[in-house]
């Protein structure tokens, strides 16, 4: 197990880091001497777009699992339409009245398909359970993944690694620690490997990582890099416990075997998915825009 975490989870970062420099290279982001385009963040657009489809399967899998159905025609496409929205807002002469109107208009059209297709398949039998199922894929892989795409797009390439690494090495640091010296459980019925001491490991790592980023790149102030670490360390566990909160409902342990050593795509995507609305917020506050 601890191997494989090792080797792909490795192998995923500089395919990552790679990615989203070349993206930004692309697009003029990554460098002050260079104009910036009018359309950013192709790349990632392309990255939600293929991880949407995955995620998708695996949420249906675990909803299944538990009683209900998810109608993946409809929540795919819809999925991948909220987490680019504002990727495609670009093309707009207004981009946030853009993204706004795609926002609401998929949100609402999804609704109504997810209606007409409740009642052509199955009437009335589990209508709530199904309609609530298909809204939390569209709002939980579409429209959180909207925020990750809209982080991107507004405050650069450098930013937004900043982001995605704190997160990420919180996951490392609460791993790391509790596994050394926890004892004292944070969440024993949902997740009960968790531990305050694994919290604790989660803040510090993930505070070391945002300050190195905000001073090698000066994106913030150091006190603020400490706090977007500490906050967002705390955040990430809550997201990762959210994630394992839908796996235990189901009976799983992992949302699939897709990436050794790591579990499902959900598995590897739940804490960037939960804090992605807060982080730009956060950044709208304090890290100005791109």
């Amino acid at each position: 197990m601890l191997k494989y975490r090792l080797i792909f989870g490795t192998l995923m970062t500089v395919v990552f880091i790679g990615l989203i420099l070349f993206d930004g290279h692309l697009d003029g982001s990554l460098s002050a001497e260079k104009t910036n385009f009018k359309i950013q963040g192709t790349i990632l657009a392309v990255f939600l777009l293929l991880v949407a489809i995955p995620a998708n399967i695996e949420l249906a899998k675990l909803v299944k699992s538990a009683g209900a159905k998810v109608f993946l025609p409809i929540t795919i496409p819809c999925s991948i339409l909220l987490a680019d929205g504002w990727y495609l807002a670009q093309f707009f002469p207004n981009k946030l009245q853009a993204a706004a109107m795609i926002f609401m208009l998929t949100i609402c059209l999804c609704l109504l398909m997810i209606f007409l297709w409740q009642g052509a398949k199955f009437a009335m039998a589990g209508a709530f359970a199904n309609i609530g199922a298909n809204l939390l894929a569209i709002v939980y892989l579409g429209a959180l993944s909207g925020f990750v795409m809209a982080f991107r797009i507004d405050f650069g390439p450098l930013a937004f690694l900043m982001y995605i690494f704190t997160i990420k090495c919180s996951d490392i640091g609460a791993y790391t620690l509790g596994r050394i010296c926890g004892k004292h459980k944070f969440s024993p019925v949902i997740s009960p490997k968790k531990t305050w001491e694994g919290m604790l490991g989660a803040c510090i790592l993930a505070a070391i990582v945002s300050s190195i980023f905000a001073k090698t790149f000066s994106i913030m102030s150091l006190w603020q890099a400490v706090l977007f670490g500490v906050i967002f360390a705390f955040l990430g566990q809550l997201g990762d416990l959210a994630e394992s909160m839908l796996k235990r409902a189901a009976e799983q342990k992992d949302s699939s075997n897709t990436v050794p050593g790591f579990g499902g795509i959900l598995d590897v995507i739940d804490s960037p998915l939960a804090t992605g609305v807060l982080a730009y917020l956060f950044f709208a506050v304090f890290g100005g825009f791109n």
